[in-house]
């Protein structure tokens, strides 16, 4: 019996040998790197391969770094918190609105966006807002405004409107699972007990839902703070985020060992973040049960 279970785990470890082989390769070495470059020393056009703290003293000393990061962290956030909102509704019309058959073309027109490269949308989205653009354009046509408007571009509003609608597909997906995977007879039960559609809705649909929910916030909020093209672009270089800081250091100034140190940094604030987040979720789960 054991040297059967030996060998299922031999086969195990055969069949997932060259996937783990690749991830490690692609995923763990440029980490690595990142990481044994953070404690290196700037030369002068090279890196002197000695071990220091002096990085990470300057990144947590730095006011620059903190007020950027925080903007990050806070365009992050209303960016997730916009997107999961609008996100909700429709993965609740595509669960309990829409016919079962048609529901994967409905998932599939979802996924159209995903056919055009991130570039190209953002730079339609700078089409779309931008001073000549086709909402100033179409407004001055119709005689509403005289001049164009300037808050839909070059700030923190037309980044989280890009970024929301770049990101609105991973949100619809999981919560569209988990709202699937609820069971209906459980809705049901709370009608015929004298609760209310919304009541049902708070009580039953929403804690169910809520793995879903955390999942598509993460998917977001995650990749959102380490956007480089939308701040570039969309934001016009006028407001920076750590992202670009990063690549300030990396490239315009060729210090290495710091974008390093930053980008160790900025990994460390996501991870602890998402963690606090799932933890909080958990706890708040439990309580709900």
């Amino acid at each position: 019996m054991a040297a059967g279970n030996r060998s299922q785990a031999a086969q195990g470890l055969t069949l997932i040998a060259p996937p783990l082989a690749y991830a490690v390769l692609i995923l763990a070495a440029p980490l690595l790197t990142i990481l044994a470059y953070s404690f290196f020393k700037d030369g002068y056009l090279t890196v002197i391969r000695e071990f220091t703290l002096e990085n990470y003293r300057a990144v947590w000393s730095d006011p620059i770094f903190h007020k950027i990061m925080l903007r990050s962290l806070g365009v992050a956030a209303l960016v997730t918190l916009v997107t999961v909102v609008l996100a909700f509704p429709v993965a609740y019309f595509l669960s309990f609105a829409v016919d079962p058959r048609r529901k994967s073309m409905w998932l599939f027109l979802i996924t159209i966006p995903f056919w055009t490269s991130y570039l190209i949308r953002v730079f339609l989205w700078k089409v779309i807002l931008g001073y000549n653009g086709v909402i100033n354009s179409g407004l001055k046509s119709l005689g509403i405004i005289e001049q164009p408007l300037t808050f839909i571009l070059y700030n923190v509003n037309s980044m989280v409107i890009t970024l929301a609608h770049a990101y609105a597909p991973f949100a619809i997906l999981p919560i569209f699972i988990a709202l699937e995977k609820i069971d209906r007879s459980l809705l049901e039960a709370g009608r015929d007990l004298g609760e209310s559609r919304a009541m049902t809705f708070w009580r039953v649909t929403l804690p169910l839902a809520m793995p879903g929910v955390v999942a598509a916030a993460l998917i977001v909020f995650i990749p959102t703070i380490g956007d480089y093209v939308t701040p570039a672009l969309i934001g016009g270089g006028k407001i920076p985020m750590i992202a670009n800081m990063i690549q300030s250091q990396m490239l315009d100034q060729d210090n290495r060992p710091m974008g390093s140190a930053l980008a160790v940094t900025a990994m460390l604030i996501v991870a602890v973040l998402s963690l606090i987040f799932v933890a909080m979720n958990r706890r708040f789960l439990k309580v709900r049960q």
